[in-house]
């Protein structure tokens, strides 16, 4: 209390109080925790997709091993991925799959080291991939809790994922040039080591949305939702649209850093040519609320397609280290813009109870289902054809902008 004297009153004026300092925004924290995880998960992406392949051909692996040890975690994704995610709606357990699946990660990791010939890695290495891509669709359905829930914004809690594979490419690519291949498995286990720890820190289910789960009436069956949207041919336009354009990068993920190398391309120039891609991603996330916001998830599932038919057919040619810098900027749009678009498609379209689900199968069919036929065509179509191999990648382009399309002509941009 302030004591004024004014005309030989005393008047008294009450402060504003300093006893409780300003409340927490729950969001702020949700975002910061989420974008942490982004960012300790992709240090194992960082690795996994870009360097694996070299450091599979460093442990003596032919072009076609590679190409199933890369594809076989795809497949399998088929039944995991979606058995994982909807056992997670159901128990509202999204954070306690992600911890197992970051423990099993580390796990796989460190035994993976030990382990030489095409059978024993491949026993190892699909487990530690599988577990990887798990994390990814159950971190994103908490991400669109908080989208919902605290109107965050998806692209800049996404971009730290996107920094952080940038900053692991430029530093192994320039350690395998110094050290050799071996040097990106070590990366690759203290990135499960972080991604242990970010786990553990990931945002507990929001009340808010344990209300509604409890209050919702009546209470939907998962699987009977799912199988709805599977029969809507808007949903399996959607399906294909972001599966077969994400598909499409099966054959740059797999072969791109080996077939860089043979054209003397250095290993550090290959963690730079990464960078530059994934820099373009964030760029695209960092202002996706703002510019983006306008734009309808067709329209960025087209525009990625359209991307994709580009880049592919350009790098049928074996483009130079010149050229495949402006042809890496469009990743920001052959994945990011697609990615976007299919994120905020499961926002607007699905239903909340089963968004967890949703992004599972999403991930199913784009991560499983076709980037595993895709990847494992890519061993015999490398063999035979090298960068003219690109042009079937083209292809699955052309196929998810006509799903794109089909959308685009079917949707009205409600709940389906």
């Amino acid at each position: 209390m302030a004591v004024l004297m004014k005309q030989g009153r005393r008047r008294t004026v009450t402060e504003p109080s300093r006893d409780h300092d300003r409340l927490p925004d729950p969001g702020a924290d949700y975002g910061q925790r989420i974008a942490l995880y982004f960012a300790a998960m992709f240090v194992i992406y960082g690795v996994l997709i870009p360097f694996l392949p070299v450091w599979l051909d460093g442990r003596g692996l032919d072009a076609n091993e590679v190409a199933i040890v890369m594809a076989v975690p795809f497949i399998l994704r088929i039944a995991v991925t979606p058995t994982v995610a909807i056992f997670a709606d159901r128990l509202g357990a999204h954070r306690l799959f992600i911890i197992a699946s970051a423990w099993t990660a580390l796990a796989a990791s460190l035994v993976l080291g030990g382990m030489s010939g095409f059978w024993p890695i491949l026993l190892i290495a699909a487990p530690l991939s599988l577990a990887a891509a798990t994390m990814m669709p159950l971190v994103e359905a908490i991400a669109v809790k908080g989208v919902r829930l605290y109107a965050l914004d998806y692209g800049r809690m996404r971009l730290w994922g996107s920094l952080s594979f940038v900053v692991v490419g430029l530093i192994v690519g320039a350690l395998i040039d110094r050290s050799g291949s071996e040097a990106a498995l070590w990366v690759m286990i203290a990135g499960t080591v972080l991604t242990v720890a970010a786990a553990h820190a990931l945002p507990h289910a929001p009340a808010a949305a344990a209300d509604d789960a409890a209050t919702a009436t009546p209470p939907r069956s998962v699987t009977h939702e799912v199988l709805r949207l599977l029969r809507m041919p808007v949903f399996l336009a959607f399906l294909i649209a972001a599966s077969a354009v994400q598909a499409s990068h099966a054959m740059f993920y797999t072969f791109g850093a080996l077939h860089m190398r043979d054209q003397g391309i250095s290993g550090a120039w290959v963690g730079a040519l990464w960078a530059i891609g994934v820099l373009a991603e964030v760029a695209l996330f960092a202002v996706a609320g703002s510019r983006f916001r306008h734009l309808k998830p067709d329209t960025l599932l087209a525009i990625g397609a359209a991307a994709a038919i580009l880049r592919w057919a350009v790098m049928t040619l074996d483009p130079p280290l010149a050229l495949l810098v402006p042809l890496q900027l469009l990743h920001a749009l052959t994945y990011g813009a697609t990615h976007l678009g299919a994120i905020l498609f499961v926002a607007r379209a699905v239903p909340d109870d089963v968004s967890g689900t949703v992004q599972a199968l999403y991930a199913t069919f784009a991560s499983g289902v076709a980037m595993g036929i895709a990847t494992w065509a890519s061993g015999p179509l490398f063999n035979a054809h090298k960068g003219g191999a690109y042009a079937s990648m083209a292809g699955l382009a052309v196929a998810s902008l006509a799903a794109a399309l089909v959308i685009r002509a079917r949707w009205n941009q409600g709940t389906l």
